[in-house]
């Protein structure tokens, strides 16, 4: 069944799922994403990954800094939409936006609600140590990712799992799920489903604090470096740089002072659980490397110690 529908999504999490729904043949009127922001050194604007594709394809792109102003609202009515479509768009969506299509506003969220409801679910869900997460697509309400659930595939996490892999996996999930969710929308053969209401949790924005180093537990430290690359980042301080942190191994059995190094191959102690040893860092100014290319022209002595608060290094 072909639908008149509207797009709403921003980063490159969005665009498998718009393509998805190219693809399918449905008759996009209108993509709504963020506005260009300025990027870079000279400050130059760029627009969204999804706003290049709908370009790309033709379909008229629109970049509100609100939908809440009654102009927006009308100009969204006009549409006559069948359906609205949202994946990580950026924007609140009021009332009188969730209410103007005939089928309701449809969102590609990238969790297994009702855990981790909000705005980082895939950096909560690894920094939570969780063994699964997933997509929903739920029916929005005006609750923070509190509406019905229409359809839900999972994936498992383990102890390698990255952001990075994650929200590929996730992205290339939501764009599997969101043709037939809509298709049983339409026809009746799906429903939206009450959230359970026991096991919800909240994925707050990420900011810089959480990506702190503290030395004090290694399994927790493992998890930050692969749940905040590439933003905010974990690094640390030494010889007057701050190194990046991209990739990792945990060593349960190796033992020190937390936030020692305990060799000549950067393996530093953590209070419990072991020690980290990175294994991929980024110098200021340089391109990413092996920690042993690194060590080479920068030698971190053993003994070195780190902080146990936000990442000083002394030697």
């Amino acid at each position: 069944m072909t639908l008149r529908l509207a797009f709403m999504g921003t980063p490159d999490f969005s665009v498998p799922a718009l393509s998805a729904l190219i693809e399918a043949g449905h008759e996009i009127v209108a993509v709504y994403s963020q506005p260009p922001r300025p990027t870079g050194r000279g400050h130059h604007t760029r627009p969204s990954p999804v706003q290049k594709l709908a370009e790309s394809r033709g379909i008229p792109v629109r970049t509100p800094r609100t939908l809440r102003d009654a102009a927006a609202q009308a100009d969204f009515a006009a549409l006559g939409l069948d359906v609205a479509v949202v994946a990580a768009y950026g924007l609140i969506l009021p009332a009188p936006i969730l209410t103007a299509t005939r089928l309701g506003c449809v969102n590609i969220h990238a969790s297994l609600l009702p855990r981790w409801r909000g705005a980082a679910p895939i950096q909560r869900a690894l920094l939570a140590g969780d063994t699964e997460t997933g997509i929903t697509i739920m029916a929005m309400d005006e609750g923070l990712d509190t509406g019905g659930m229409i359809l839900s595939d999972a994936v498992a996490m383990g102890p390698e799992t990255t952001a990075s892999d994650l929200h590929d996996r996730l992205a290339a999930l939501g764009a599997a799920l969101i043709e037939p969710a809509l298709a049983g929308l339409a026809d009746g053969t799906l429903a939206p489903s009450p959230q359970p209401e026991t096991g919800a949790t909240y994925a707050k924005k990420i900011d810089r604090s959480d990506a702190e180093l503290t030395w004090q537990d290694a399994a927790h430290v493992d998890r930050q470096i692969r749940a905040l690359n590439p933003w905010p980042g974990t690094a640390f301080d030494f010889a007057g740089e701050r190194i990046r942190i991209l990739a990792a191994a945990r060593l349960p059995a190796a033992t020190g002072p937390a936030g020692t190094v305990i060799d000549d191959r950067l393996t530093i102690a953590c209070a419990e659980g072991g020690a980290i040893r990175p294994t991929r860092v980024q110098r200021p100014g340089r391109a990413a490397m092996e920690t042993e290319a690194m060590l080479r022209g920068l030698p971190v002595p053993a003994g070195s110690q780190l902080d146990t608060g936000p990442c000083h290094a002394t030697s």
